[in-house]
This record gives structure tokens, C-alpha cells and sequence, in this order.
């Protein structure tokens, strides 16, 4: 799919038409190479989406708005600085170009009002969205290009904006289709015809070259040096109108969904006909509800994955580190072990300081600790006598003994750890929405594992999403926690000492709360119930999970507790299959 020049030429009138003279309200920066800027009229407000990304660039109206950063980015507080409140003069395309500049008429620091433009490049990896000033001096970029990434064409700040290097291609708005047919026959070899027209005109994608193929060949491959005299009739038709189309901006807008995956193949000014019954066609009212459509999706997944795969490395990385700790603090553990031998010693010593002389190496002794006074050779630091060896034994006893507690709590608290971080990884496993992906991300700053970002004032948290909600076949309620800091909210604050509480026994999963509401709860309530909670654990995917339930009242947090983590008493266990209400398979109680 590619968003060719034509296509964007309707954006730009569809822009045009509806945001010329509106005023910039806000500006915010979703994602790394995404731009978002609010636009309001007397009587209309909308958002303009401005994006660089590489498979899905583009500039057009959007309702699709994704979740912004608690901390704006360094563009994102330059673009509010000198922006804010600035007039939007014009849109406009060069040719037929993949390219638009949004120029703006805004005051600067002196009170003076100044151009400045905003130009977003659709040119796949290289796609940019590039602030320039009233002196046509680069401000800023969403992606800065310096020497090493390209010797040709710089954009840093400072730098003077210069236009992407033109294509030696015709431009249906100034040449006539004669001029296409010339430049076809004198191009060298004989190829295609979709690919022929892709090589010689300006602004049309893979997708309209081949709608033009279909129609001129009637669905048999047609070739540039072997057109036939009904075919270039037809061809010399199709450019005529496709010239049309452009210079009057009469296109509307199509995308094609492939019927067997369900999902947009492609987009386009134009009906699509190539892709024959194996594809469904949908118009929509605007080019910009139709790119909304398109990309919203996959533009959701695309952030939930970047953002997923940055929690995991942490989540990981710390999981790793702290196994690799215990595993050594295991070690020097067993070597405590020993420690009682130690003391043997120290005692056999200062029994026997009559017998022994300084200066020997070792000596043996019968040990009174066992039965039949078996002898036992101790070594000896020659330099010291009998009583400082058996100090010096006392010593490394007192030691070792000191050692093993310290080494027995950090190994307690690190393996805690762990089984936080791997509940931690369950509900990443489970997140739905970016929300949940942000509330994940802000309770790992708070333990920790993630560095608090520095900023002037407090740090705002994010607002917490409402925990899932179920219903069961007989009427309970059923809530489910979305990740840690809502199950400790669920369960310690806002479920009823009566309600009844579920977990997964031994496995990571969120608490789930069966809502009593003063009435005493059926035992079909409480199957479809632990149902749930397994359905929200790492045993999702089992049969026969033991979950543990209790009433609320009989569960409680340890002082100091990571997020999540409780302790509960007079519990009984339900050994289900996993399923949402509607769902439930065969149960064992």
C-alpha cells in the first residue's frame, strides 16, 4: 500500500477546505514519530494527525487519538512554544509530490507575526515531519538526519530546508498524455505496463499502475512495446481520466479488504477492480475517515508492541539478574553449612591448650563430640598459639553463622522479587489497551525498576482504568483486577469484607472478586467465578487449575509488600477448566 501523490492531493484540498484559518489549540506527541495538533474554528474542533512512521505515514483528520506521554518530548515543547495559538494559512503540495506544507502565521517573543511551516514527507523510511521558520532555517525535525545518515540532504536544526531531490517523472497536472505514450516507447526494454507507468509518472502508487494494466488488458498482461491499437485507445482513455481526476480532485475514497483475513489490503482515489471476487470493496465519506479506518488498528498494535517490548526487556533483564544473585548467594550459603565444624574445633583447642605446642601445623586431638572419641587432625596457624587458633576458629564460626541469616533473608527477599516480576510478566501478557501498558509501566517506576523521569513540579500519575467486569449466569457480579496496584485496590479497598476472593493457587494471576451484595453466593456463582480467575492467570491455557477462595476479610498484606502480593487463611480450592461466563466447560469440584 502506498499513499501516492494524487491521494495526498485530496487530503490536501479535504484540509484545505476545513482547517484553513483555524487556530492551532494543542499539540502533543504520542509516539517518537507521530504528531497530533488540535485545530478549532468558531464552531468546529478536530485533530490533525502528522505522522513519520515508516510504514504508515501520512497527514490527515483524525478521531482516533492515541494515549499521550506523561512527559512531552523535546519537539512536542518546541512545536507548543511557537505554535500555540497560531493561524493556519495554507496547505500545499508541490506537483504532484508526496509532500505537504502546512505554513502557519504565528507571533514570535517580539510580538511579531511570523511564517512558520510545518512539512511532512510521505517517502516510506525516509518520511520526516520537519519545522522550518519564517527564514526557511530547519527548527527542529520528529527525525533528525546528520552527515553519517546521509551525505546529500541534512536536516538538523540550522540547517536551510531544501525539497527532496525531483524524479525525472511527468507530472499529470502540466503534461499531456501524448507526452506519457512518448516517454513509454522510448523507454529501453519492454516491461509491464504497470511497471512501465510506475517509472515514468509522478504521484500514482503500484496499486493505481496496475488498475490501469487491468482496465487497458482486460485482465491479460500487457507490455509497453507490445500495445495493440484497441489497447492504446483504451490506455490514452484511462490517463485521460486519471488526468482529470487530478486536476479536479473528483476521486473518492476506496479501500479494498482482502474476504478471506478480514483485514485492508489497500487504499486509493479509485475503484479497484484487479483484486476480482477475492476482495471486498468500502467507500468512506473522507479521505481522512477512510486513512482512520486503515491505520487505526494497526497503528494501535504497532505502539502496544514497541511499548510491550521495552516492559519486557525490563521485566527480564531484572528477572535475570536477580536469579543469577540468588544462584550465587545459594552458593556461598552451602559453604556456611560447615560452619558447626568450625566451632568443633574452636572447642577441641581450648580443651586441649595444655597439650599443644606453638609452632606446629596441625595437630590431632580425640573429639568428645562423638561417640568413641575418634581423633581429628585440625590445622593450625603456626605463628599463633593453641587459645588464638581456637579463637581465630571461634571467629570465622561467629562468621559464617552471621552469613547464613544474611544469606537466608536476601535470598527470601530476591526469590519475593521474582515471583513479583513474574506476576508482573502475566498481566504484560494480558494487557489489552495501552492503557494497561502505561499503568504496568508506572508501577514498575514505583518499585523501582524503571527510572523516574525528572520533571519541574509533581509527577503525575496515571489515572487508573476500571477493573474487568463479568456477570455470571445467575446474576453475581464478578471483577477482576488488571494488573497488581488494581488487584491491591480491588481487594483491599474496594471489595466488601463478605465478598468472596479468588487466585490461582501457586500461579501468577490477577485477584477476582465475586461481589456478594449482602446475598449469599450459589455454588454456580462461585464455579463460574474461579472459572474467571483462572481464565485471568498464566494457567489460562490448562485444565484442572486449582483456584484458592475466601472471603475477603480473611485476606490481608504483609507490611512492605510488593503491589499484589497477600496473604490469605480459610481458603478452600476449585480445581476448574479456564472460561469467561458463557464459556464454562466441564469442572471438578
Amino acid at each position: 500500500m502506498a499513499l501516492d501523490g494524487i491521494f495526498l492531493r485530496h487530503l490536501q484540498n479535504e484540509i484545505s477546505q476545513r482547517a484553513v484559518d483555524a487556530r492551532v489549540d494543542k499539540i502533543y506527541q504520542p509516539s517518537q514519530d507521530e504528531l497530533i495538533i488540535t485545530l478549532r474554528t468558531w464552531g468546529d474542533r478536530f485533530h490533525l494527525l502528522l505522522s513519520a512512521r515508516v510504514n504508515s505515514a501520512r497527514a490527515h483528520f483524525t478521531r482516533c487519538l492515541p494515549e499521550n506521554p506523561m512527559q512531552p518530548p523535546m519537539l512536542c515543547m518546541l512545536l507548543r512554544k511557537r505554535l500555540t495559538g497560531a493561524r493556519l494559512l495554507s496547505v500545499e503540495q508541490p506537483g504532484l509530490e508526496r509532500l505537504l506544507r502546512f505554513a502557519f502565521d504565528a507571533v514570535n517573543e517580539l510580538g511579531d507575526h511570523v511564517r512558520l511551516e510545518l512539512i511532512v514527507e510521505i517517502m516510506g523510511r525516509y518520511s520526516n515531519v520537519i519545522f522550518v521558520d519564517e527564514n526557511g532555517k530547519i527548527l527542529d525535525a520528529l527525525k533528525r538526519v546528520d552527515a553519517e545518515m546521509s551525505s546529500e540532504r541534512l536536516i538538523l536544526p540550522g540547517v536551510t530546508y531544501h525539497l527532496p531531490p525531483a524524479q525525472d517523472k511527468l507530472n499529470l497536472l502540466e503534461s499531456e498524455v501524448s507526452d506519457v505514450l512518448e516517454r513509454l516507447e522510448n523507454r529501453p526494454g519492454d516491461s509491464e505496463l504497470s511497471k512501465g507507468l510506475l517509472s515514468v509518472l509522478q504521484g500514482v502508487s503500484p496499486v493505481v499502475c496496475r488498475e490501469v494494466q487491468q482496465f487497458v488488458g482486460r485482465g491479460e498482461d500487457v507490455f509497453t512495446k507490445q500495445l495493440t491499437e484497441s489497447q492504446r485507445e483504451r490506455l490514452v482513455f484511462f490517463l485521460n481520466q486519471l488526468r482529470q481526476t487530478a486536476r479536479e480532485v473528483s476521486g473518492t475514497p476506496h479501500m479494498v479488504v482482502n474476504l478471506a483475513q478480514h483485514k485492508p489490503m489497500d487504499i486509493s482515489f479509485m475503484n479497484i477492480t484487479q483484486y476480482g471476487t477475492s476482495a471486498l470493496i468500502r467507500t468512506s465519506p473522507t479521505f481522512s475517515q477512510l486513512l482512520d479506518d486503515f491505520y487505526s488498528e494497526r497503528d494501535r498494535v504497532e505502539r502496544m508492541r514497541v511499548r510491550e517490548a521495552d516492559l519486557l526487556r525490563v521485566i527480564t533483564t531484572s528477572s535475570e539478574r536477580l536469579t543469577r544473585k540468588i544462584s550465587i548467594q545459594q552458593g556461598e550459603l552451602s559453604q556456611c553449612a560447615e560452619r558447626d565444624q568450625l566451632r568443633v574445633y574452636g572447642d577441641l583447642l581450648s580443651a586441649n591448650l595444655y597439650r599443644i605446642e606453638k609452632g606446629v601445623s596441625s595437630v590431632t586431638l580425640e573429639n568428645f563430640y562423638e561417640e568413641g572419641l575418634p581423633e581429628i587432625t585440625i590445622p593450625m596457624d603456626p605463628a599463633l598459639n593453641a587459645n588464638q587458633n581456637a579463637q581465630r576458629y571461634y571467629k570465622k564460626y561467629r562468621k559464617a553463622k552471621v552469613a547464613e541469616e544474611k544469606l537466608t533473608e536476601q535470598i527470601t527477599f530476591a526469590q519475593q522479587e521474582v515471583e513479583y516480576l513474574d506476576s508482573v510478566l502475566d498481566e504484560l501478557g494480558r494487557a489489552e489497551t495501552e492503557k494497561d501498558l502505561t499503568e504496568i509501566r508506572q508501577e514498575l517506576m514505583e518499585q523501582g525498576y524503571i527510572r523516574m523521569l525528572r520533571s519541574k513540579g509533581k509527577q503525575k500519575s496515571a489515572p487508573s482504568a476500571a477493573p474487568l467486569e463479568f456477570t455470571t449466569s445467575d446474576g453475581f457480579r464478578v471483577l477482576v483486577g488488571r494488573n497488581n496496584r488494581q488487584n491491591d485496590k480491588l481487594t483491599l479497598k474496594q471489595a466488601n469484607n463478605n465478598d468472596i476472593w479468588f487466585h490461582t493457587k501457586n500461579i501468577p494471576g490477577s485477584h477476582t472478586i465475586l461481589v456478594t451484595d449482602g446475598k449469599r453466593p450459589t455454588d454456580t456463582a462461585l464455579l463460574e467465578a474461579a472459572c474467571i480467575a483462572a481464565w485471568h492467570s498464566r494457567g489460562k491455557d490448562s485444565s484442572q487449575v486449582p483456584v484458592d477462595y475466601t472471603q475477603v476479610r480473611h485476606v490481608n498484606k504483609p507490611q512492605g509488600a510488593k503491589p499484589g502480593m497477600v496473604i490469605y487463611v480459610q481458603y478452600k480450592t476449585l480445581y476448574v477448566t479456564p472460561s469467561l461466563p458463557g464459556k464454562q466447560g466441564e469442572e471438578d469440584l
